[in-house]
């Protein structure tokens, strides 16, 4: 097998398919506003604080962004999407779009609707995974706290709570036996967990917690994964730690890679606080790293369950040429592609027609919550080099095959 024969990101017929002639002209047009960097950063400060005031802006952002990245406002309607994106052997990653909670009350409601989404997901043969954030299970000001309290040895990543009063203890138990629920459930159901990444000043939290409930749900099958960001610069050591410790504890690694999704957030909290960034000085870097976490965890593919969560076609084309060097069947159930709903269809399409094991990341909820994820997808878009370049370029490509 020649993969780089079997795989092109070009075929547009293929990749908007599902899309109407009239879908694919209103796609062309939203993406044609996001190739305008100032219209963008604009328009996220506006639409921060409209949402903010309750200015009646929501039907704009539904019939535009929402639309182009959103599932839904409610569970129910993402079953349109799901059964659209199964026609053509696509899975779903569905994700409540919930972050940044405050109050028990709101943690207790979010982790009740993380169980509808597992009970939702688990009816639906195209969706085996569900994300979540823990932002939207405790409280950020406790993550933070505990973050410089992590230590990371040859077998463990532990927490030490001695820096909590009683109360953050008994919240931050609380915190850790919402996911435990959330595990136990999903286990019951056939459905994973996939644990979204988040701030790097709460991150070293995120990733105890999630090593810890991996340890004891990744054993026979592989239930529980974490997100790693490989625009921080010490993300792929993190990697290859985090291997290591799964091998001594004899359980199986799941590992999401990405890139990243808080890069301008993060290099202005550094700069305020006079601090080194973790963000990689380039993206040649990030990129470098990025390919290397999937070299070596194909190389580790019986002790790590991997999704290369990217919309780079290099990248994408990698992992396709590494199976197909080492005799591995490109649908290998270790091995997982994924991108963004509304974005990379060309990607998305064209891997599951060579028979990758590839999905869409479907995040749904009320515009009020999920208006900071379609703020970072519309920000990502524009601060990414030739990003919404490449989507437009594929969607007029396709428009005129297509004669419109």
């Amino acid at each position: 097998m020649n993969s780089e024969a079997l795989l092109s990101f070009d075929n547009t017929e293929l990749a908007f398919a599902y899309k109407s002639d009239k879908q694919l002209r209103k796609t062309s047009y939203l993406f044609q506003l996001m190739n305008q960097q100032w219209l963008v950063k604009t328009g996220i400060k506006i639409g921060l604080l409209a949402i903010k005031w309750n200015l009646p802006v929501t039907g704009l952002i539904r019939s535009t962004i929402f639309e182009q990245f959103v599932g839904g406002e409610t569970l129910q309607e993402t079953a349109t999407s799901i059964k659209n994106l199964g026609k053509y052997g696509i899975d779903v990653i569905l994700d409540y779009g919930a972050e940044g909670k405050e109050t028990e009350d709101d943690f207790e409601k979010t982790k009740e609707e993380f169980i509808r989404v597992i009970h939702h997901a688990s009816k639906h043969k195209n969706v085996n995974l569900i994300g979540i954030k823990l932002t939207a299970l405790a409280r950020f000001d406790l993550l933070e706290k505990l973050n410089q309290s992590i230590s990371i040895s040859s077998d463990k990543i532990a927490v030490d709570t001695t820096s909590l009063n009683s109360s953050e203890k008994q919240e931050w138990n609380n915190v850790v036996q919402r996911l435990v629920e959330l595990c136990e459930i999903a286990d019951k159901n056939g459905v994973g967990i996939l644990v979204d990444a988040e701030e790097s000043w709460i991150q070293n939290t995120i990733d105890a917690l999630t090593m810890q409930v991996m340890q004891r749900y990744n054993q026979e099958k592989v239930l529980v994964y974490n997100t790693i960001q490989l625009y921080r610069h010490d993300r792929l050591d993190f990697l290859k730690q985090c291997f290591d410790i799964a091998s001594k504890n004899r359980f199986v690694l799941g590992a999401k890679i990405v890139r990243g999704a808080y890069m301008e957030k993060e290099r202005k909290r550094a700069g305020e606080l006079n601090q080194e960034t973790v963000i990689q000085p380039d993206k040649a870097a990030s990129d470098q790293d990025f390919n290397e976490a999937i070299t070596f965890c194909i190389k580790h593919i019986d002790e790590v369950s991997l999704i290369i969560a990217s919309h780079n076609e290099y990248s994408a084309q990698l992992a396709v040429r590494l199976l197909d060097e080492s005799n591995l069947p490109l649908n290998h159930p270790h091995v997982h592609f994924s991108q963004l709903y509304g974005m990379s269809d060309n990607i998305t399409f064209n891997l599951a027609k060579a028979g990758c094991n590839v999905s869409k990341y479907l995040p749904y909820g009320p515009i009020e919550d999920v208006v900071p994820y379609l703020m970072r997808r519309a920000q990502e878009n524009s601060s990414v080099a030739g990003q919404t370049s490449r989507e437009l370029f594929l969607i007029e490509k396709e428009m005129k095959r297509r004669g419109l």
